[in-house]
């Protein structure tokens, strides 16, 4: 199961961070696409030194290796702009460790992707928690059954709660990332735990 971090700052953020990697977490996306490099190396440092292979970072990832951090997450633009990513970035011999990770909305664009990530997004599965208005086009547990690419796991985004992640794994799914379910909580550590929970069951 992911965590992606919420856009903007929360209260107590580094805090319920830790408490979530304590929880047995097992990776955080550090999505702050408002924040400079200085504002993201900040952030970061703010983080147990323990848990940085535990974080994928989206934005500024020439700090990357500075920092400690073997995974790294494409946007779709920059996926469809492979020529402006760095070979670096995409070395099989850079940080062994790490992952990559983008991020797909179409089963067509998953299907698609070579075998440089580890694993992506398929979004949205569901009306969205954190972003109105937004919410499926296509049914994607239809267009799952369309599936030709299984090198590349598949992680169900959007509107993913306590109350469907079972049907989403069900479905086809390989694992589930969280973000407006846990940050939109008022205990977020407490619906972390509920949703580990569930995915645990399932995989028994």
């Amino acid at each position: 199961m992911i965590v992606i971090t919420n856009p903007s700052p929360i209260k107590n953020e580094t805090d319920i961070v830790h408490s979530l990697f304590e929880e047995g977490l097992a990776l955080l996306h550090i999505r702050k696409p408002d924040f400079s490099e200085a504002e993201t190396v900040q952030f970061i440092h703010q983080i147990k030194p323990e848990y940085r292979n535990k974080l994928v970072l989206h934005n500024h990832h020439d700090l990357a290796e500075d920092l400690g951090i073997g995974s790294l997450h494409f946007s779709e633009k920059e996926r469809n702009h492979r020529h402006e990513i760095s070979a670096k970035f995409l070395n099989p011999d850079r940080n062994k460790n790490g992952t990559k990770s983008t991020s797909t909305h179409t089963i067509e664009d998953f299907n698609s992707l070579e075998n440089d990530f580890d694993y992506a997004f398929l979004s949205p599965v569901f009306k969205s928690i954190s972003k109105e208005e937004y919410h499926p086009k296509t049914n994607l547990f239809e267009a799952l059954k369309s599936r030709t690419n299984h090198k590349t796991k598949v992680i169900a985004l959007g509107g993913m709660d306590a109350e469907n992640i079972q049907k989403t794994l069900e479905n086809g799914f390989d694992d589930v990332a969280l973000l407006g379910t846990i940050w939109k909580n008022e205990n977020p550590v407490k619906q972390f735990k509920l949703c580990q929970q569930i995915v645990q069951l399932h995989f028994q």
